[in-house]
């Protein structure tokens, strides 16, 4: 038996009368964010931007099959307000946000790839730090029912689970990216993640309607 909160957003999921004009405009900002780096060829950051926003569709895909699966909950849900619910967990401002957040993550990073911070590599505490930071975001989520959680090892007590498989390898994934040497490598790599959304979301949504 579905919770009340996974219930309250298979009730909006992909609901069209919710949409507000705000969209247009946070729909803009992404473009131009996105268009900047490329004026400035700055393919580090697009890419890196392109890869930690696929890695976060990966993850909504899992997600809702979680919920498919157990007809209890998702992981993670967004039952509230929203102009568009995507999957059970990913709502259409948060789509937003993660396709600027790898690009303003990115930003951070320091050109000497082995400059040590803390007695450690320097991506690799970006990727902590930024993805602790996330969590704490998801928390403050979480208390104002933005974000529910209903599984007792997903919550404020097993904030280690949220680290590790809601954020931290979205980072490792977008610096990886990031340092790679060729465009060509680049390119490839995001590509791999981009088909294994698109084959996730052809299979599990269009064709199963799982998802």
């Amino acid at each position: 038996m579905p919770t009340d909160a996974a219930l309250a957003a298979t009730r909006i999921l992909r609901d069209g009368s919710l949409f507000q004009w705000y969209v247009i405009p946070i729909f803009v900002l992404v473009i131009y964010v996105y268009t900047t780096e490329i004026e400035r060829k700055n393919w580090n950051l697009v890419f890196a931007g392109l890869a930690f926003w696929g890695m976060d569709w990966f993850n909504e895909i899992w997600n809702s099959l979680v919920f498919h699966f157990t007809n209890y909950a998702p992981v993670w849900g967004a039952p509230g307000e929203t102009a568009y619910l995507i999957f059970i967990g990913l709502n259409i401002e948060i789509c937003f946000m993660f396709a600027i957040a790898g690009i303003a993550f990115g930003k951070m990073l320091p050109k000497d790839k082995s400059l040590k911070i803390m007695g450690m590599n320097n991506r690799l505490f970006f990727a902590i730090s930024g993805a602790i930071f996330c969590v704490i975001v998801e928390l403050f989520l979480n208390a104002v029912d933005a974000l529910t959680w209903d599984y007792s090892w997903w919550n404020i007590r097993a904030p280690w689970l949220i680290f590790l498989l809601g954020y931290f390898y979205f980072f490792l994934v977008s610096f990886w990216v990031h340092d790679m040497k060729t465009i060509r490598k680049k390119v490839v790599t995001v590509s791999l993640i981009y088909a294994v959304d698109i084959i996730g979301i052809i299979v599990f949504g269009v064709i199963l309607k799982w998802i």
